[in-house]
């Protein structure tokens, strides 16, 4: 485990007060809660730019949805019928709209 270093922030006084209630529902402390929460976003973040960083080399390939499955697309996700999600690759979001 890495070593443990004290940081100071500046927070909504509001905010403090729902961190304190979440951390007591859990019966945790307020350490607890923000570290899992600073860890979360890291994580989050980590993933988001790796698929940017995977878009624009796929961008830089030419490898492009053509204009006329990206219309589907929208079509589709103005009907609801579609939810994005992260995990899904490219190629299984082009073969759904091929298939759908």
């Amino acid at each position: 485990m890495n070593a443990l270093k004290t940081i100071s922030f500046r927070i909504p006084s509001d905010t403090v007060e729902s961190l304190d209630e979440l951390a007591e529902s859990m019966d945790r402390d307020r350490s607890h809660v923000l570290n899992e929460a600073v860890q979360h976003y890291l994580r989050l973040n980590e993933h988001h730019i790796k698929l940017i960083k995977k878009g624009l080399r796929a961008a830089e390939r030419g490898d492009f949805v053509p204009d006329a499955e990206m219309k589907k697309l929208m079509a589709r996700m103005r009907r609801g019928a579609w939810l994005v999600h992260a995990s899904w690759s490219f190629r299984a979001r082009l073969s759904w709209l091929r298939t759908g």
